[in-house]
């Protein structure tokens, strides 16, 4: 019904915006990963949506790219994730992680998600698998080996985010062991 709002930012609340469209204010609600790139308050702003009729409700999602929206819209289609569910995915992962956990059949990186339970994560592989695009399937970041692998869980155990840990990865010898390419990756990202 409602497929696209132009217009300006009145209100940033996370998760939600406000956008005066023409003087009709909409909330709509976005992942966290559309929020951060949203321009300032009275900044103009282009949404992709998705609008959601329940018995109770009627809620508005709102999404920067058509790739966030298409991975949205293959989430909600899954038996037992709901909109709300796959924001919060969309929130934890991009689109890219998301392909990548998908395609190297990581639960591990799904049950991170807040509200994400191990069921739910290995439906998410198995429902996922081969829907999330072929392009996106072999990002240039991920872990080689075991032991790169290994090295980038233990930056990610130490407070460091995914991207954090692939950028430090890259920077590591291809033959390095674990212990050593930790330490080497902790001074890489000091």
């Amino acid at each position: 019904m409602i497929g696209r709002l132009t217009g300006v930012i009145a209100e940033k609340t996370p998760p939600q915006v406000l956008v005066d469209v023409h003087g009709v204010g909409y909330e709509v609600d976005v992942p966290m990963s559309t929020f951060f790139n949203l321009p300032a308050l009275g900044g103009q702003v282009s949404l992709l949506t998705h609008f959601v009729v329940r018995e109770d409700a009627q809620i508005l999602f709102g999404f920067l790219t058509a790739e966030e929206r298409a991975t949205f819209r293959q989430l909600v289609k899954i038996s037992g994730v709901g909109p709300r569910t796959a924001l919060s995915i969309l929130s934890g992962l991009s689109v890219a992680e998301l392909a990548q956990a998908v395609s190297q059949q990581q639960a591990g990186r799904l049950v991170k998600v807040p509200g994400i339970g191990k069921k739910t994560a290995e439906r998410l592989l198995l429902e996922l698998k081969g829907k999330l695009g072929p392009d996106l399937a072999l990002p240039s970041e991920a872990p080689v080996s075991d032991a790169q692998a290994d090295i980038q869980q233990a930056l990610v155990a130490l407070g460091y985010n995914e991207r954090e840990a692939a950028a430090a990865l890259k920077k590591l010898p291809a033959d390095v062991g674990v212990s050593e390419g930790i330490k080497l990756a902790l001074k890489a990202l000091s």
